[in-house]
């Protein structure tokens, strides 16, 4: 199950990506926000942040207007690895390496074709589980 969450700079994008995990056949659970209003991004991205973070949900998708703020919220919480990406690269290689699990995507900053791109990548990319890897992720933890 996908956790997904988002404030109004990230509402449309989040809403875009929800139908594209739809066609992948990914479960997701949609913890809001539920409109485009303004709202507080640490605000709306807890209840997500926090299944991830209990396991309730095995990763995790936030929205707002450039994934920073939705990023830095994510990794105050003890075992989330939060990554915020504007290209498929950084999101395959933060799998491989960082084991992250969660993503952070700017609904101001990158289309939905790009959005899809990097939302694919990262959801079907696994962790290495190279030694060195293992060492690294034990070390943030």
């Amino acid at each position: 199950m996908i956790a997904l969450a988002g404030d109004h700079g990230g509402f449309l994008l989040k809403e875009e990506i929800k139908k594209y995990l739809d066609e992948l056949k990914f479960d997701y659970k949609d913890f809001g926000s539920a409109t485009g209003e303004s709202c507080d991004y640490p605000v709306v991205s807890k209840p997500a942040i926090q299944a991830v973070a209990t396991g309730v949900c095995e990763k995790g998708i936030l929205f707002c207007g450039t994934g920073v703020g939705m990023s830095i919220t994510a990794n105050k919480t003890r075992g989330i690895r939060c990554v915020v990406c504007s290209e498929p690269f950084s999101a395959a290689l933060s799998r491989e390496h960082n084991n992250t699990n969660m993503l952070a995507l700017g609904g101001r900053v990158i289309g939905v074709d790009l959005a899809k791109m990097i939302v694919k990548i990262w959801l079907t990319t696994e962790f290495s589980n190279v030694d060195r890897h293992i060492k690294r992720v034990s070390l943030i933890e």
